[in-house]
């Protein structure tokens, strides 16, 4: 007895759809894998920001040191300082700095006493204040030495205009002479003890080196 006729494609092998993969179901299509140790995953390795990916307590993705590197650029502080700490002693620069307040008070004692003796001698004697300085002090600080001796021979020289100034003043041209010792021996060594005040060596207009 012969079967009826099928339609084309039907009862034959491999002629029906694949059933779908079902779970727990055996299928001849391999499952997809997991990457193997060392290959890219998706998106690549290593994630965005670096490996492992920055949180909030690890560096940035740059890495350490920061831009710039360490220390900061010029060096510590930061920013470097132009010539270091401050030199030239608490009261100027080395040419007239002071080594205590010794030394500066000598100093001024033969500027602003040069000044005082011009004025209450007649511009006769200023030159007393500088020598007394330079005699008690002057061999011991070179400071002092140096100021000393710059007064000194300031108010050496307009001690003998005045001196002179004294002894024409029978003519009118003589208190010329004693009114130049006096502004000047007064008004310069004002201005050379506040130079002096501040740590700096005044140099005295119209002077002469008798001393050295």
């Amino acid at each position: 007895m012969t079967e009826p006729p099928r339609p084309p494609g039907a009862g034959d092998p491999g002629s029906y759809p694949p059933e779908p993969n079902l779970p727990g179901s055996s299928s001849s299509a391999e499952p997809p894998t997991a990457p193997l140790s060392g290959a890219p995953g998706p998106g690549g390795y290593p994630p965005a920001g670096g490996y492992p990916p920055p949180t909030g307590d690890q560096p940035p993705s740059g890495g350490y040191p920061p831009p710039g590197g360490y220390p900061p650029p010029g060096g510590y502080p930061p920013g470097g300082t132009t010539g270091g700490y401050p030199t030239g002693g608490a009261f100027g620069s080395p040419g007239g700095g002071y080594a205590n307040n010794e030394d500066k008070t000598w100093a001024l004692v033969a500027h602003f006493g040069g000044a005082a003796g011009a004025i209450i001698s007649g511009g006769v004697l200023g030159w007393i204040a500088p020598l007394v300085a330079l005699l008690a002090r002057g061999s011991q600080s070179p400071t002092v030495r140096a100021h000393a001796v710059s007064a000194l021979n300031f108010q050496l020289i307009w001690s003998i205009v005045g001196l002179v100034g004294w002894v024409l003043s029978c003519v009118l041209i003589g208190f010329i002479g004693v009114a130049a010792a006096i502004i000047l021996g007064a008004v310069c060594g004002i201005l050379a003890g506040i130079k002096a005040n501040e740590g700096q060596l005044y140099r005295y207009p119209l002077s002469a080196n008798f001393i050295k």
